[in-house]
């Protein structure tokens, strides 16, 4: 039987919400091995003078534990 942990990684950017997922994911995979899938829970911005100056997500990352 395979057991499939998950956690949480909040990440930011200031390029945009596909560049903060994989900020996220590029964090996870540096102490997490067998990364299987990527969730996009939650999308925020960061405003400042009427422009978007940051792009957040908070994803879910599942992974294989051996």
């Amino acid at each position: 039987m395979a057991v499939i942990k998950v956690i949480e990684i909040l990440a930011e950017s200031d390029k945009g919400w596909e560049d903060a997922t994989n900020e996220a994911l590029k964090a996870a995979s540096k102490s997490v091995k067998n990364i299987k899938t990527i969730y996009i829970q939650d999308f925020q911005a960061v405003v400042e003078n009427d422009q978007i100056v940051r792009y957040r997500v908070n994803a879910k990352i599942s992974f294989l534990v051996d």
